[in-house]
């Protein structure tokens, strides 16, 4: 059993949504109990002590969209890419990333993801991978790396005909094969959905073979709109817009989650609403790539549940927090909106996204929920209290601010320092993966030993 305690409780929940001085008790993999300090410590005076040393207590944070294949190119400049608009950015970087990622290529970039986002906060991913170079048994990869460091992860491979129609069935076996083995295992850690690329990648043959495979297991989890070659090819070739496609296909549901959804009309998200089907934002990254403002103030109004993700641009949340409010009211010409929209999404709408996958509730601090639980470094110099925490989140606190990590019920990150994980091998493999994809990507020598403290 553990006690998380002198600090300030954020649980996210409406009932009892701050403690000035609380805690939070841990059984196993779910929260006992949260509430004042005083009265927790003498109810179980035998709890392990974790000091969160007067900072913030909060529920662990969900990233609804990322991709761990992008996990080896910070840093990496690839000769000749000079792009101009999104499809370069595509074929000129990271589909030449995901084509020279084998395994072991896979298993580098999971570990350097999965170290930054519980360095974060992040104790829940939704990611959605490709691996070209070698796509069988590369969920599998990627399963194994998330249970040795203990990561909560919803997978899926992206389905594409852009490497050819074997590679492409390569690929819906991989969903198929993970959903299986997913479904016998039965865990409430590692979760399966049948993933896509992008429409203008993917015949409705393909999207017949994806439904096929998938025989209504779990929910789509695909790129949509994101830049206007979705909208061009559907309208050119298909006679629709990309929704309705989806639509004719039968992707779209209550456990299917679309990426992006930048370019839309009304009525398709009117069909998204019919449907049930949730949307997932990507603020930073859609900036980065220049393909837009994604009209979620608008999706939201109409009651589509939008949630909060990266694009894996960047693994902090609170960060993607940030951009999101800016990038609205840059593109609305309006100060005074998507403040409560911003907040929904990743404290609401991401809960309700993991609900559709996970049967213990995340994102939240209360009893028989999920513990999953998080402490930041914060020492305000303005007041703070239920009446203005968001503020808080917004303008005050980073993902850097994460002191404790908990996951499940076990302390991975613990002031700082992780928790049996050996930081400095991980960082050592990821070192000789990245210079063998750098190398091949650009004909160079690098030797990892050149890099390593």
């Amino acid at each position: 059993m553990l006690i998380v305690k002198n600090g300030r409780v954020i649980t996210r929940d409406a009932e009892n949504p701050f403690f000035q001085d609380g805690a939070v008790v841990i059984d196993g993999e779910k929260i006992l109990e949260v509430g004042e300090r005083e009265a927790l410590e003498k109810k179980y005076p035998q709890a392990e002590v974790i000091d969160a040393h007067g900072g913030l207590i909060m529920p662990g944070l969900i990233n609804a969209h990322t991709h761990i294949y992008s996990g080896l190119a910070r840093g990496l400049s690839i000769k000749g890419f000079d792009p101009h608009n999104f499809y370069e950015i595509l074929d000129g970087e990271w589909w030449a990333i995901d084509r020279k990622l084998d395994l072991n290529g896979t298993r580098a970039s999971a570990y350097a993801t999965i170290l930054e986002c519980i360095r974060d906060g992040v104790t829940t991913i939704f990611d959605h991978h490709a691996s070209f170079c070698e796509i069988p048994g590369s969920l599998f990869a990627i399963k194994d790396v998330a249970q040795e460091m203990g990561m909560r992860a919803c997978l899926c491979y992206e389905v594409s005909e852009r490497d050819g129609m074997e590679k492409c069935d390569q690929s819906i076996r991989e969903n198929a094969d993970f959903i299986t083995w997913c479904q016998k295992e039965d865990s409430d850690m590692i979760k399966a959905m049948f993933g896509g690329h992008a429409l203008f990648t993917i015949s409705d043959r393909t999207f017949q073979k994806m439904v096929e495979a998938n025989d209504g297991r779990t929910g789509f989890h695909i790129h949509v709109a994101e830049g206007m070659n979705d909208v061009w090819d559907s309208l050119q070739n298909y006679g629709c817009p990309p929704v309705e496609r989806l639509l004719q296909n039968g992707i779209l549901g209550p456990k299917t989650l679309l990426g992006h959804c930048i370019h839309l009309s009304a009525r398709e998200m009117d069909m998204i609403r019919e449907t049930g089907t949730m949307v997932v934002n990507n603020p930073e990254s859609n900036m980065g790539n220049a393909v837009g403002c994604a009209p979620v103030l608008q999706m939201m109004e109409k009651g589509i549940t939008v949630g909060m993700g990266t694009d894996a641009y960047t693994h902090d949340m609170l960060e993607s927090l940030k951009v999101f409010l800016i990038i609205q009211r840059h593109n609305a010409q309006m100060p005074n909106v998507a403040w409560g929209e911003d907040v929904k999404m990743l404290f609401e709408n991401n809960r309700a996204i993991a609900a559709k996958y996970f049967s213990k509730p995340l994102g939240i601090l209360r009893k028989d929920a999920a513990a999953d639980v998080i402490v930041m470094d914060y020492d305000p110099f303005t007041p703070i209290s239920d009446q203005n925490i968001d503020g808080h989140l917004i303008f005050g606190i980073q993902g850097h601010n994460t002191r404790t990590t908990i996951i499940n019920g076990k302390v991975l990150y613990k002031d700082r320092e992780f928790v049996g994980i050996d930081e400095e091998k991980i960082n050592a493999f990821c070192m000789e993966q990245a210079c063998r994809l750098w190398n091949g990507l650009n004909g160079t020598g690098l030797k990892a030993a050149a890099y390593l403290r």
